[in-house]
Order: C-alpha cells, then structure tokens, then sequence
C-alpha cells in the first residue's frame, strides 16, 4: 500500500509588537512554545513595514510604544484590510481605554503584568474562531 506524503501542518500566525524587548521576548518564547509562529516587533513602524504582516491571523500589540499605540497599529492593518483579530496589552488601564480598543477591533485587552495563563486562554480564544 503506498503512503501519501505527509502534508506540513501550517501553525497559526501571530504578530506580536512591544517596544519592551525583554517582555517581547519572553511573550515569544511563551507562544512559540504552544507552536504559534510569532512575528515579534519592537516598534509600530516595523510591523507595519513588513509586507508578511497582513498573512497572519491574531495581533498582539501592546499600548504605549513611541511613535504609533496600539491603537494606531490595528487602524493602520484594518486600512489595509487586515481581517485577523486582535489582543491589546497595557501597563497603563488607562479609564476608557479598554472601551477605546474595543471600538476598533480589540476583543480583549490584557493589563501587565500579563499572567501567562490569562494570555494563553486569551490567544486561545482568539484562534478558535473567525475575526468578528
């Protein structure tokens, strides 16, 4: 009997910006480590530069970063018809802000200092379905 060649199993893609490099990475070990493919950047601007960008399915951004929030950040991908979904992450819960996100498209936001499990069940969540 012949065996069919095994077809690569395609891992979710994830865009993740923080200018905080240490928390950047540790949030990419974190996920790349449950086999999400994690595009990491450290500024809006190089996110927004990359032309692979608009393949993958969930951003993660974080809030005050210099240069563009991210707030700006998902307007900007959604201007490009960014369908994905999306998952913002504060330090600063700033009153109204979580209403702010909502309205443009974030269907969760996090406060740091993020507990792993709360960011994963959050990802999780954000895979499972359809970009609303």
């Amino acid at each position: 009997m012949q065996q069919l060649p095994r077809q690569p199993t395609e891992r979710p893609r994830l865009l993740l910006v923080d200018d905080d490099a240490g928390a950047r990475r540790a949030l990419q070990l974190l996920l790349s480590g449950r086999g999400i493919e994690v595009r990491a950047y450290g500024a809006a601007a190089d996110l927004l530069a990359d032309p692979t960008a608009l393949d993958a399915s969930i951003l993660v951004a974080d809030y005050r970063m210099p240069g563009a929030d991210g707030l700006d950040v998902l307007a900007r991908l959604r201007e490009r018809r960014w369908a994905g979904r999306a998952l913002l992450i504060t330090g600063y819960p700033e009153p109204g802000l979580r209403a702010k996100a909502q309205a443009l498209g974030y269907e969760r936001v996090l406060e740091k200092p993020l507990a792993d499990a709360a960011l994963l069940k959050a990802v999780d969540v954000l895979m499972s379905g359809p970009a609303k």
